[in-house]
């Protein structure tokens, strides 16, 4: 006899409270190489025409070896959903506050590219709430940190 399946009960991985959580937990996305679609489709939600982010000929000219994916593209590549943090605090989040982020480095179609987040702060406010502050870094494949920021979330708490 198998047992009633029921969606609610099906979790990638064990759910954890605000009070579970650890400085130093760190949540990771898949890597992702990046593709002039990738940019194309990006370009086209954001309505960002600048020929930096699709125009090889103004790309080189202007002292870029390619056209340049979006900041705000690559910082999207850190948006909690995209890790495993939704799955690992299961049913206590409320919003996503805050978000921070620094452009360091330049980024183009064929780039590999590592998102984390990385909790640095867990703050209860004593109302049953609280939050969670992470680093939110992303990597190239050769290493070079391409965006370091910070993003806040508040999550309930046992209290």
């Amino acid at each position: 006899m198998t047992e009633a399946f029921d969606p609610a009960d099906f979790a990638i991985v064990p759910p954890k409270r605000f009070e579970d959580l650890r400085i130093g937990d760190v949540f990771r996305a898949p890597s992702r190489t990046l593709t002039d679609a990738h940019a194309s489709a990006f370009q086209a939600v954001s309505a960002d025409n600048h020929p930096v982010h699709y125009d090889a000929v103004w790309a080189t000219a202007h002292g870029h070896p390619a056209p340049v994916v979006h900041g705000l593209q690559v910082l999207a590549f850190t948006a909690p959903g995209a890790t495993s943090f939704p799955h690992v605090i299961g049913e206590v989040f409320i919003a996503f506050t805050s978000v921070s982020a620094r452009f360091l480095a330049e980024v183009h179609a064929g780039d590999t590219l590592y998102p984390q987040l990385e909790i640095t702060a867990l703050t209860p406010h004593g109302d049953g709430t609280g939050t969670v502050t992470t680093r939110a870094t992303v990597h190239r494949a050769d290493g070079v940190l391409v965006l370091d920021g910070e993003h806040q979330y508040l999550l309930r708490t046992a209290a």
